[in-house]
């Protein structure tokens, strides 16, 4: 349903599969049939999940995959009730992004290009392109070719749920891809390889996400930083913050990360909390009232 139906991306399929096999396994324990577990054995099973030092957040996506399908259950009339109905929704928090400033972000690309080679200029050319357009990972590694047009100024993205977006490109990141593309080892790939920007001998045909975190853990000690704050989140994260930190707009930073929901998007906020605090002291009417020395322009 959800994949057929709803058009869930791979990513969120896994999860959702991965959140039911849990259950299934503490349901078979407990002598429990999957589809005739009652309120309390949910609650039971949210009590372990707890115990066992999952953080608020895992929890919070447990109980979400176990509502969806106690919803799907009822509706095909496979159930006559929805015992997650009555279970109260856990508060995950909310996780701020890490951060990595704007010359620590120009080392990871200056040490991306010195790596010896071809993969030099792959580097070069993923982490140009993940810093300039804030892609999620899994959009990065499975672009095709098609998408780099010569001389384009965007990029046409399929995200999540398979919604299509067009995402600036810029010249620094356009002319590192052009470089990677007339390498031979960009040119030479046949077969289903041979349709992706970053192609691969993985049985995919493009490099994985795993494969791109590891090369991006290596560049970052080649860079002098620490690999553990670094991974291609936080390079999507960095997008994003330095753009509101030059000025950007929340809206264009919305569609520029394909979030459906802008409520996504503010939590990079937090981050220009002293910017707006300038600003305020700067032009409000009543900064400028009590502090007399302050021009305009």
């Amino acid at each position: 349903m959800m994949a057929a139906e709803r058009g869930s991306a791979r990513n969120t399929l896994a999860a959702y599969a991965a959140d039911l096999a849990d259950f299934a396994r503490f349901c078979a324990r407990a002598g429990v049939a999957l589809e005739a577990a009652s309120t309390e054995d949910l609650r039971a099973y949210l009590r372990a999940v707890h115990a066992a030092g999952l953080s608020p957040r895992t929890a919070a996506r447990r109980l979400s995959s176990l509502r969806q399908f106690h919803l799907f259950l009822l509706r095909e009339g496979l159930r006559p009730d929805d015992p997650t109905a009555a279970l109260e929704r856990p508060k995950p928090g909310r996780r701020l992004p890490k951060v990595l400033s704007e010359q620590e972000v120009e080392n990871l690309l200056e040490a991306a290009r010195r790596l010896p080679g071809e993969e030099g200029v792959r580097a070069g050319a993923l982490l140009e392109l993940l810093y300039a357009t804030g892609l999620r990972v899994s959009e990065l590694v499975t672009l095709p070719r098609s998408a780099i047009r010569p001389g384009a100024e965007t990029i046409l993205v399929r995200g999540k749920g398979g919604r299509e977006r067009l995402v600036p490109l810029g010249g620094t990141a356009r002319e590192a891809v052009e470089a990677w593309l007339a390498r031979p080892a960009a040119r030479g790939e046949r077969g289903p390889s041979a349709r992706y920007l970053f192609p691969s001998r993985s049985r995919a045909g493009h490099l994985t996400r795993q494969g791109f975190a590891a090369l991006l853990k290596k560049v970052a000690v080649a860079a002098g930083l620490d690999p553990a704050r670094v991974s291609p989140h936080v390079l999507r994260h960095a997008f994003a913050t330095h753009l509101l930190a030059r000025g950007a707009d929340l809206r264009s930073l919305q569609a520029m990360l394909g979030h459906a929901d802008i409520a996504t998007t503010e939590i990079y906020t937090h981050l220009e909390a002293g910017r707006a605090s300038r600003a305020v002291a700067q032009h409000h009417p009543l900064a400028r009232r009590r502090n007399p020395s302050f021009r305009s322009g």
